[in-house]
């Protein structure tokens, strides 16, 4: 049965750029999450090994758009096709390489990418069928496509609506750990892409998207609601003594942010090796309708079958103890 999909999944939340008084790009992104797109792609278009294609909107909405790049072919002139291409291009190699993962469905889904939507758009999403990117104003945000971390978050939603059999509801705890497993796989490929271990990585999403009179990044997975590492209304708990009931899902998503942060710097070393894979193994695990509980029962279950030592499925459980899940 085709995965249920996320209603479509925004990098910046909308409440973020309404603060921010960019009325217009929320309101874009807002009639955007109103539509459902269809999941998966016609069988003909599989093809095995990593396939990118690389449109151009020319800033209107209609997509893809004009056909700019495809694998294989030469550098575009354009730096933001380029971005794109090698974001979707070490996302694509991370899953392959360290998961076994073919695509974000498994099955060789090639990674279609639009850069120049709408004009000034102040945001990134993926729709259930490809990634697409504004460039952002220059005064807000300065673009996305050359951000892997949120390249690498968009495309992970596409893994999970495909990996948690019905995917995972948008609303309250299991929308905001969808929001999370993306904030997760976000930061690892990023650190992955870097050679960084758990302990030498910045564990900040965004970083570098937003105008710097702005902020630095949008959240931080080690300190969530750090305005310092952040920007002015970072508003992240990480704790669930922090919960906002019927709250933003990007915002209660840093209570499971920061317990991976906290499992993976007390295993050490890389992110990847250990952490992520326990998370991954996990997923299928879930429901449409599942708790911090239920991801927190099912780390610790994914740990065990990965033949994790004793001590390492201790500091998994010390995890969300830390951030009073469990």
């Amino acid at each position: 049965m085709t995965p249920t999909a996320c209603p479509v999944c925004l990098i910046v939340p909308s409440r973020v750029l309404l603060e921010l008084k960019d009325v217009r790009s929320a309101l874009i992104s807002e009639q955007l999450r109103g539509h459902r797109a269809g999941v998966g792609a016609p069988a003909s278009l599989v093809a095995a090994g990593r396939q990118r294609a690389v449109y151009d909107a020319r800033h209107h909405a209609k997509l893809p758009g004009k056909l700019t790049r495809s694998e294989g072919g030469a550098a575009s002139d354009d730096p933001a096709v380029n971005a794109a291409y090698d974001s979707s291009g070490a996302t694509y190699d991370f899953y392959q390489t360290v998961l076994g993962r073919s695509s974000v469905d498994d099955a060789g889904l090639p990674l279609k990418s639009t850069v120049h939507y709408e004009r000034d758009f102040n945001n990134a999403f993926w729709n259930g069928r490809q990634m697409v990117y504004g460039d952002g104003d220059g005064q807000l945000f300065v673009g996305f496509a050359g951000a892997l971390d949120v390249v690498a978050h968009e495309l992970t939603h596409g893994v999970t609506q495909h990996r948690v059999p019905g995917g995972l509801d948008y609303a309250e705890e299991s929308g905001a750990l969808n929001e999370s497993i993306s904030d997760v796989f976000g930061s690892v490929v990023k650190q992955w892409k870097l050679g960084q271990t758990a302990a030498q990585a910045d564990w900040l999403i965004g970083a570098g998207i937003m105008a710097p009179a702005v902020g630095k990044a949008l959240r931080s997975m080690k300190d969530p609601g750090n305005t310092a590492l952040t920007w002015s209304g970072d508003d992240q708990p990480g704790n669930m003594s922090g919960y906002v009931q019927g709250g933003d899902v990007h915002t209660n998503s840093g209570i499971p942010n920061r317990a991976f942060y906290l499992a993976a710097t007390a295993l050490g070393g890389n992110s990847w090796d250990k952490a992520a894979k326990v998370w991954y193994a996990a997923l299928p695990m879930l429901t449409p309708a599942a708790t911090f509980k239920d991801v927190a029962k099912a780390t610790q279950a994914a740990a065990a079958q990965l033949g994790l030592s004793a001590a390492d499925q201790a500091a998994v459980k010390a995890a969300w103890k830390g951030v009073g899940v469990i």
